[in-house]
């Protein structure tokens, strides 16, 4: 069974110091994804890619949200998702902007990189069979999204079902993988209040498809348009400050 937020201090004691791969892409929801497992009692191991992606501010803050929320071990694995392309992350395709976020369309958008959840989680199902752990958190969304087919709680499930089909450790019986999506069910606003009564400090984190060589969000792609309508809704002020052109 997946983990749910409101189920998080009953599942406390039964965790506690248990190990668990988190996926730390160094965004919102991976940031908010790594509280919750610590919030929890596990003992998390932070896993983040070096993909190809055409900037790496968002791994610098990856390292920062690690750090600040006191994780001692984050690996960042190298891969590189140039040699296939077929998105604005890791190819020469311009990143969309918009002056709204009604303006986001229904289709998949071209900053969806071809299978990349799925490759993240092979390797932190990898990760979790050296480490023995039985428990890996992924900051997917299937509300305030932007419409990637791998963020979808039946493309989760099924996963879940195949990764326990695919290791040495489960097919011997010594693990059984659950695949914990905390914030599948919650909105963007939802997502930054739970954040922040965790002690999140989302001043640390990157969102944006497009940045300045400096870092600065460009404030009009989708990923600036729907982190800002979160902040909007949940009433706060977002700590990174974006440009407009």
């Amino acid at each position: 069974m997946t983990y749910r937020v409101q189920g998080r201090e009953a599942a406390q004691t039964d965790v506690a110091g248990k190990p668990a791969v988190v996926l730390l892409s160094g965004g919102l929801d991976s940031a908010t994804a790594l509280a919750v497992a610590i919030d929890t009692g596990f003992r998390p191991h932070a896993l983040s890619f070096r993909y190809g992606q055409r900037h790496e501010v968002e791994l610098a803050a990856a390292g920062r949200v690690a750090q600040a929320l006191g994780v001692s071990d984050h690996v960042v694995a190298d891969i590189d998702l140039r040699v296939f392309g077929g998105s604005a992350l890791t190819s020469d395709i311009a990143v969309p902007h918009h002056e709204r976020v009604e303006e986001l369309g229904a289709e998949i958008p071209v900053t969806y990189v071809p299978a990349r959840n799925t490759i993240f989680l092979s390797f932190a199902l990898a990760w979790a069979e050296t480490l023995g752990a039985e428990d890996i958190f992924i900051g997917v969304n299937a509300l305030d999204y932007s419409g990637y087919p791998d963020c979808r709680p039946e493309y989760i499930e099924a996963y879940e079902r195949m990764a326990n089909l695919a290791t040495r450790a489960g097919v011997a019986g010594d693990q059984h993988l659950t695949i914990h999506t905390p914030l599948i069910d919650l909105t963007k606003a939802q997502i930054i209040q739970l954040g922040r009564s965790l002690g999140v400090d989302y001043g640390l984190t990157h969102s944006c498809y497009d940045p300045d060589p400096d870092g600065s969000a460009c404030g009009q792609c989708d990923s600036c348009l729907l982190r800002q309508k979160g902040f909007d809704e949940a009433g706060v002020a977002d700590p990174v400050v974006a440009r407009r052109c």
